[in-house]
């Protein structure tokens, strides 16, 4: 990538002989259907993050989020993230068109192990299905199908370090990023100042959840 940076390690050999092998349970645990612990799991679960590249090996990870369930498990093979109204980016959708591999991680607030998937996936319009994952009386026009390859539970020690659930270590409002401020200097156009894009934002949030 860059010379700068000494000590690269380029082989998956050397990279074994500084960090080892995993443990006869690791390797073990991971399953290639959906089974009752994955569907329970999958059904108290409001919120994943998708990881999908480009044909051309360009990465992208987005969120989504719904009440607790939302992601459809249609058999022990398949499931379907509904899509809701976005930014009309669609960077995950876009790269599932050229490349179908898609990893999937499941959150479950105050759990501290995360559900991964990993598949194939493809884009659908029927609507007969997507009907079923309507809300206020809304149905998205796609959906994203998973065949899934991969199932396994990751361990908590991320969660652990970064305290995640502990609101204790949470920084006061005082000192969280002012989102609108950053995308206007991102931007950097007279056409949008923070305060018009904070009306945007909070217009967006109030009315075109879905």
């Amino acid at each position: 990538m860059n010379d700068a940076f000494k000590n690269q390690i380029s082989t998956v050999e050397e990279l074994r002989g500084i960090l080892g092998y995993p443990r006869e349970m690791v390797k073990k645990k991971s399953i290639n259907f959906i089974d009752a612990h994955c569907r329970n799991y999958i059904a108290k679960s409001p919120m994943l993050l998708i990881s999908t590249s480009s044909k051309e090996g360009k990465c992208d990870v987005s969120p989504r989020g719904d009440p607790a369930g939302f992601v459809g498990i249609l058999d022990e093979r398949y499931l379907i993230i509904p899509e809701r109204i976005g930014n009309k980016r669609c960077d995950s959708l876009v790269n599932i068109l050229s490349n179908p591999q898609i990893g999937l991680i499941f959150i479950i607030p105050g759990l501290k192990e995360t559900l991964r998937i990993n598949g194939n996936a493809l884009l659908t319009r029927d609507t007969e299905l997507l009907e079923k994952y309507q809300i206020n009386g809304k149905s998205p026009e796609v959906g994203i199908i998973v065949e899934v390859e991969e199932c396994f539970i990751h361990c908590a020690k991320a969660f652990l370090r970064s305290k995640l659930w502990e609101p204790e270590t949470w920084l006061e409002k005082e000192e969280l990023p002012v989102v609108a401020k950053v995308l206007a200097d991102h931007i950097n156009s007279e056409d949008f100042s923070s305060e018009e894009i904070e009306t945007v934002l909070k217009e967006s949030y109030l009315k075109r959840l879905y």
